[in-house]
């Protein structure tokens, strides 16, 4: 769980900006994203084996 504490002076916005941030960090977003709408399970395939290739050619 993310958790964000005011610092000194911060303001309400600047609070937010921080733990979007984290949450960013975290790839929170990116699998809220995911879904947050269904995916059949031959592009979940597909899109894992696109991913798997991509780090074969790169040498991750």
């Amino acid at each position: 769980m993310i958790k964000v504490k005011a610092r000194g002076n911060e303001t309400i916005e600047q609070m937010l900006k921080r733990f979007k941030k984290m949450c960013e960090k975290e790839g929170l977003t990116k699998d809220i994203k995911r879904k947050s709408y269904y995916e059949k399970p031959s592009e979940r395939r597909r899109r894992r084996q696109r991913k798997s290739a991509q780090r074969v050619v790169t040498g991750i």
